[in-house]
C-alpha cells in the first residue's frame, strides 16, 4: 500500500506545493529585497522578503497565485536581478557589484535559456551589424569579402540553431515562446543598406506571436515596438517630418496587435506614454484618434487621465486664450503673482528635476536664452517636485536665473491642474496681456514662436 501512496503523495505535493526562488547575492549588506512582476515597461510590487541568513534570499511561490512570466528581485541601491518564473524551482548566484557578468544560474533551465539568449542576442546584433557594414565597403571579388561573408553566415546559422532547435526542446514553455518571438531578423548577406532597411520594415515582426496574451508578462511587446520604430527613425529629419515617418510604423504594429486585446492594449499604452514623454504630439494624437477612440479602448487609469488632460488642455488653453493666473512662492519664500509680472513675453515652464526629458532640454533652453538676452522674455519655471533639496539643487546645477516657483505638491500643484499638465516638460508662451501665443514642444518651436 505504501508503494502506491508514495507516488500519489508526491504528485499531490507537486500540484499544490510552492516553488522556491533562492537568490545568493554577495557584496550586498541589504537585509530586505522586493519582488516585482513585469509587464512591458511596468513593474508592480508583489512581495518583500528578508535575508534568510548569509547571502541568501529565499521566496516561496504559490503556483496558484503567480502567473508565468518575468519578475524582478530588487536588492536595493538600484540593483536587481530579472528572472522567469514558470512553476519550477530557481536558484541564482551573483555578486551585487557586477550582477550580470557574475550571474550563475544554478537551477532553472528556463533562466539558463533566457540569459544564454540575452548574451547571444547581444553578440549576434553587434557582430552582424559590423560584418554587414564591411560587406557594403569591400568589392565582391576580394578574398576578404568572401571570408567576411562566410563568417556572417556562420554567425547567422549559430543564431538560428539556438532559436529554432536548442531553445525549442520544450516549445510550449514560456521561455521557448518568448525566444521565438523576440528573435532578431536574419538578413541576407547580399542585401544593400537600402534593401536591409526595406527588409526590416517588411519582415522584422514576422516571428512575433501577437496572439499569445501570456507574453505580456515580459518586455517582449514593448521591446519589439521600440525596435520596430527605430527602423523609421531618421535623425536628420526635423521633428514634424520624423513624426510623419512614424505613422506607418504605428499602423503596422497596432494592426498586427489587434489579434489579442490585452497585447493591443499594452502596446497602445506604451506608445501613448512614449510619445507623451518625448513630446511627439502628432503621433500621440494619431494613436488616440485612430485607435483609442475608434476602438473604444479601455486603458489604465493613469493613461486615461493623461489623455483627458491632453484633450482638455487643447480645448481650453488654445492660442489666444487667457492664461490662468498663477500665485506661488519662489525659492526665497516670496509670493509671485503671474498677473503682476510685466514683460513683452512670458514663458511658463512646468518640469520635474528627475524627468530625463527635462534634464535634457532645460540646460539647452537656459543656454539659448543666456545667449539671446536681447529677447525680452521672462521665464516662470514651475517645479512639480515634492523634495525641496532636489528642486533647489536642480536650479543651482543648471544655473537657472529665472523666476523659480514651486509649492512642492508635485502633480497636485494647483497651477499644474489649472494648466492640465499631463507630461513634463510643458511650456506655454504668453504675450504681455497674458494671452497664450503657443505651446512649444522644443527649443526650435520656441524660437519660431519668438
Amino acid at each position: 500500500m505504501k508503494y502506491i501512496l508514495l507516488p500519489i503523495i508526491l504528485f499531490l505535493f507537486n500540484i499544490t506545493g510552492a516553488q522556491t526562488l533562492k537568490l545568493i547575492v554577495s557584496g550586498s549588506s541589504n537585509e530586505k529585497a522586493f519582488i516585482y512582476s513585469i509587464q512591458g515597461e511596468t513593474t508592480a510590487l508583489v512581495d518583500s522578503l528578508e535575508r534568510s541568513g548569509g547571502d541568501e534570499f529565499i521566496y516561496k511561490f504559490d503556483r496558484h497565485k503567480y502567473h508565468a512570466g518575468f519578475y524582478r528581485i530588487d536588492i536595493g541601491l538600484n540593483k536587481w536581478v530579472d528572472f522567469i518564473y514558470d512553476g519550477e524551482n530557481i536558484e541564482i548566484k551573483t555578486d551585487a557589484n557586477n550582477i550580470l557578468d557574475s550571474l550563475n544560474i544554478i537551477r532553472s533551465e528556463s533562466n539558463r535559456q533566457y540569459y544564454s539568449f540575452i548574451r547571444l542576442n547581444k553578440k549576434f546584433k553587434e557582430k552582424t551589424e559590423l560584418l554587414h557594414l564591411i560587406l557594403q565597403r569591400y568589392p565582391k571579388g576580394d578574398s576578404y569579402y568572401r571570408q567576411t561573408k562566410d563568417e556572417l553566415k556562420d554567425i547567422q546559422n549559430e543564431y538560428l540553431n539556438f532559436i529554432n532547435n536548442i531553445s525549442q526542446k520544450d516549445s510550449g514553455s514560456f521561455i521557448a515562446k518568448y525566444i521565438m518571438s523576440f528573435q532578431l531578423p536574419v538578413i541576407d548577406p547580399n542585401f544593400s543598406a537600402a534593401q536591409q532597411l526595406a527588409f526590416l520594415k517588411e519582415h522584422s515582426l514576422d516571428n512575433v506571436d501577437f496572439k499569445d496574451g501570456e507574453l505580456i508578462n515580459s518586455n517582449l511587446f514593448t521591446a519589439k515596438t521600440i525596435e520596430y520604430l527605430t527602423y523609421y527613425r531618421d535623425p536628420q529629419l526635423p521633428r514634424d517630418l520624423l513624426e510623419k515617418e512614424y505613422i506607418p510604423a504605428i499602423d503596422t504594429i497596432l494592426n498586427k496587435a489587434k489579434v489579442n486585446y490585452r497585447v493591443y492594449k499594452q502596446i497602445v499604452e506604451y506608445l501613448i506614454d512614449g510619445f507623451k514623454k518625448f513630446g511627439f504630439d502628432r503621433d500621440l494624437n494619431y494613436v488616440i484618434e485612430n485607435y483609442v477612440i475608434k476602438d473604444d479602448l479601455c486603458l489604465d487609469d493613469h493613461t486615461e487621465k493623461s489623455i483627458q488632460l491632453m484633450l482638455e488642455q487643447d480645448r481650453i488653453l488654445h492660442s489666444n486664450a487667457s492664461a490662468p493666473d498663477i500665485v506661488m512662492k519662489d525659492t526665497s519664500g516670496n509670493q509671485v503673482d503671474l498677473k503682476k509680472i510685466k514683460a513683452d513675453k512670458i514663458l511658463i515652464l512646468f518640469y520635474v528635476s528627475w524627468c530625463p526629458h527635462c534634464q535634457a532640454i532645460i540646460p539647452k533652453l537656459a543656454e539659448y536664452l543666456n545667449q539671446h538676452k536681447q529677447i525680452k522674455l521672462k521665464v516662470l519655471a514651475i517645479s512639480l517636485d515634492t523634495n525641496k533639496i532636489d528642486w533647489l539643487n536642480f536650479i543651482k546645477n543648471n544655473n537657472l536665473h529665472w523666476i523659480n516657483l514651486s509649492d512642492l505638491k508635485g502633480w497636485n500643484d494647483k497651477a499644474a491642474t489649472d494648466y492640465f499638465v499631463y507630461a513634463t516638460p510643458t511650456m506655454f508662451l504668453l504675450d504681455k496681456n497674458k494671452k497664450i501665443i503657443g505651446k512649444p514642444l522644443t527649443i526650435d518651436d520656441l524660437k519660431n514662436l519668438l
